[in-house]
């Protein structure tokens, strides 16, 4: 089997393509939890603290200059406020995520709990069950 072949095999097995999919959709559903703490949930609570933006938060270790050719030299800074941000982020997209395992957790404990159907009958029940209606039908 060539190398191309087995990574075709490798590839389409249900669990690596389902990864995948995983992968795409929580790729896309952290870019939705970013904008909702940057643009929803940090704006009041700046405002709540004095109109305070967490994103401005800084340690400034050196300011922004120019050098002898009048080119400018940016800042050098420590981003508190970012860092925050990201923190308040991988918090909320961590709840998200255990909510979700925990919702489905249930569905599977309740599809689990469904009663199951009754066993098919083994040849030696099926056997005995013709026997008796033989028997029944000769009285």
């Amino acid at each position: 089997m060539g190398m191309l072949q087995e990574f075709k095999a490798f590839a389409m097995r249900g669990n690596v393509v389902d990864m995948a999919v995983g992968i795409i959709i929580g790729g896309a559903f952290g870019k939705i939890v970013s904008s909702l703490v940057a643009d929803i949930i940090m704006p009041p609570i700046g405002v709540l603290l004095g109109g305070v933006d967490f994103s401005d938060i800084k340690i400034v270790l050196k300011g922004a200059a120019e050098d002898a050719a009048g080119k400018a030299i940016p800042a050098v800074s420590i981003n508190i406020g970012t860092f925050i941000n990201m923190i308040i982020d991988f918090i909320i997209v961590a709840f998200a995520i255990f909510m979700m395992i925990k919702l489905m957790n249930s569905l599977k404990k309740k599809q689990e709990a469904a009663p199951a159907a009754p066993p098919a009958p083994s040849a030696q029940e099926k056997l005995l069950t013709e026997i008796r209606d033989i028997l029944s039908t000769k009285r």
